[in-house]
């Protein structure tokens, strides 16, 4: 497994509209079941390209932003569906796709990827920004099915921020079912 190492990043979901820099939290997971790791090389790139698009949001800088989302999203392709292939890259991109529609379906394609390896940190991060994004397109229901199964995939982790804000999340949701 030379060149590979195992990472999780956690992530609040970060709106195009408020940009907050908030680097991911680094921490070591444990192997559960077919959890595949992420190739170094990879990780790096992703999360350094991950740096720059916040700083070109940050000073809004649209060309450059373009720039390195190019660059991400290129890493993203031309690995697909080989060795190197991890929802981490994926998840990634959904986070900087700035069309509410087409992250949902990059946060959609770095779920299959997360399924598809058992990565349950992942699922639960990424079933979290996928319900963020349907609460903000009025898929109110499309985001309670999200948070549920992201909380499933939740009890088997030991974040238990992620834990909290998931079920913080379905709670209110739900709650505003119950009113009606």
């Amino acid at each position: 497994m030379d060149g590979d190492i195992i990472l999780k990043a956690t992530r609040k979901h970060i709106s195009i509209l408020q940009w907050v820099y908030a680097c991911p939290r680094i921490s070591t997971l444990l192997i559960i079941g077919r959890e595949r790791m992420i190739n170094t090389k990879i990780y790096k790139a992703v999360y350094s390209l991950a740096e720059k698009l916040m700083e070109a949001a940050r000073k809004d800088d649209q060309a450059e932003f373009d720039f390195f989302y190019a660059q991400l999203k290129a890493i993203c392709t031309d690995n697909e569906n080989t060795d190197k292939d991890h929802p981490e890259q994926w998840e990634t991109l959904a986070d900087f796709t700035e069309d509410l529609e087409a992250a949902l379906a990059v946060y959609e394609k770095a779920q299959g990827k997360a399924l598809a390896i058992n990565a349950k940190d992942h699922l639960s991060s990424i079933g979290l920004s996928m319900a963020k994004l349907q609460v903000d397109l009025g898929q109110k229901e499309a985001a309670i099915k999200s948070l549920e199964s992201a909380q499933v995939s939740a009890n088997k982790i030991e974040d238990k921020q992620l834990k909290a804000e998931i079920d913080g999340l379905l709670e209110q949701l739900l709650e505003g079912q119950e009113e009606k």
